[in-house]
């Protein structure tokens, strides 16, 4: 499978090539030339994430230098489950997808995981390090980090709001050392994301370091990211004859683009629904059809603050007018009140404690769907454990939330940080001292 540019399909790439540069010359994000049309009979007797995985990547891999090494990174990648838990006591049928049972308990691990593996799999025997730059609102940085932490021939600069994302999800940014640089950014996570891309168009950078990146603009986070809604849909079609639908929580896209992506490729999936917070420029632009960037607010649901999402870049590629968006997926804002009152009452009513992020999604199923499902089965999709975000949690349901071990052991290790101001130049100074 070739890839091409959003911005000029005559930049043409390989899969392998793109995972290491991250982003396309011209500033454009790679996308598939074509997508491959899936059987799903070729799913076949496939239940577990890696058999599921390896049948849904091997078309699109076919051909590049990954392809031989492929069931190898997947078990490396897809070695926590993903599991798909029936919800009880809801209007309409509906369950949960829980995507944090990973090492930084987040979604982000399986995209990090299987991208670090297949750069250190395309980069073996290179002597040049080569230098992840990360953008993070909260959750990726810190799988990114726990992905290539120590791992030889890779150096990874983590940037974030300072002040922005909860205590533990900045002690699980900072926490790593070693070939990790954690930088405290006096910003907002778009200012994160914009010092990044003005990084890699950055001449005397591109003298000094190989960069690339591990943000969902990297086409390596978004292959793996469709596995889980694959698996998740066809364990429902198998069982109910019927295509589910999706509720997203949903920032910078990337995880909304893989399941638009799933769907395109033949999986049995329905409606896409994107849950964002108070942050609306996508709910905006599918009310009004012009797409305006803004300034990012800060809210409950913090790794969804993201006012410039990048990934809507690959869905207008996809679906040029805003018809065609429209006709794909659907959006709906939840604020912080709301957040609020749905972890609140769905740990009382279903016994279910969710991060502010899983609410949202959780607060469109109950509001705008449940009423009007028929026969759609509904898959909430869980992104975070609550445990990251016990501040706001705990003193909504009256209680401690239990913290998984892999969390618990990054919350004992020391922090280790540097400030940073908002530009360019304060990023360029900080990579070039550490050379």
């Amino acid at each position: 499978m070739k890839l091409v540019s959003t911005r000029n399909r005559a930049l043409q790439s390989s899969v392998s090539d793109a995972i290491v540069k991250g982003i396309a010359p011209d500033g454009g994000l790679y996308v598939p030339e074509q997508f491959p049309k899936l059987d799903l009979s070729s799913f076949a007797g496939a239940t577990e994430l890696p058999e599921v995985a390896e049948r849904l990547l091997a078309p699109l891999l076919e051909g590049d230098g990954l392809a031989a090494d492929l069931q190898t990174l997947l078990n490396d990648a897809f070695n926590f489950p993903a599991p798909l838990v029936p919800l009880s006591n809801t209007p309409s049928p509906a369950s949960v997808l829980e995507l944090f049972h990973g090492p930084t308990s987040a979604f982000k691990d399986f995209g990090a995981r299987f991208l670090a593996a297949s750069m250190q799999k395309i980069r073996r025997g290179l002597d040049r390090t080569l230098t992840i730059l990360v953008a993070t609102s909260g959750d990726t940085g810190g799988a990114v980090a726990a992905a290539f932490h120590r791992r030889p021939g890779f150096k990874v600069a983590v940037l974030y709001p300072d002040g922005l994302v909860s205590q533990r999800q900045a002690q699980q940014l900072a926490c790593w050392g070693d070939n990790v640089q954690t930088f405290a950014v006096n910003g907002t996570f778009d200012d994160c994301q914009r010092m990044v891309k003005e990084a890699f168009q950055d001449p005397s950078l591109a003298q000094s370091h190989e960069l690339s990146s591990a943000n969902s603009i990297n086409i390596g986070r978004l292959l793996p990211q469709m596995v889980y809604y694959a698996r998740a849909s066809l364990e429902l079609w198998r069982r109910n004859g019927t295509k589910p639908g999706f509720v997203i929580p949903t920032g910078n896209l990337g995880n909304a683009v893989a399941c638009i992506w799933a769907r395109h490729l033949g999986l049995p999936i329905g409606d896409i629904v994107l849950a964002t917070n108070a942050n609306l420029t996508v709910t905006d632009y599918l009310r009004t059809g012009d797409w305006q960037p803004r300034q990012s607010v800060a809210t409950l649901a913090s790794a969804m603050d993201v006012g410039n999402p990048s990934n809507m870049e690959r869905l207008r590629s996809l679906y040029p007018a805003i018809d065609q968006v429209r006709g794909q997926v659907s959006a709906y804002s939840v604020g912080d009140a709301e957040i609020r009152a749905t972890i609140r009452r769905d740990a009382a009513e279903l016994g279910q404690v969710w991060c502010p992020h899983t609410a949202t999604a959780a607060h469109v199923y109950r509001e705008q769907l449940a009423a009007t499902a028929g026969n759609q089965h509904w898959v909430l999709v869980s992104t975070a454990h609550p445990a990251k975000f016990n501040d706001i949690v705990e003193p909504l349901i009256g209680r401690e939330v239990p913290v998984p071990p892999a969390l618990a052991a990054l919350l004992s290790l020391p922090r280790q940080e540097t400030r940073l101001d908002a530009n360019l130049d304060a990023l360029r100074t900080a990579l070039q001292k550490d050379r």
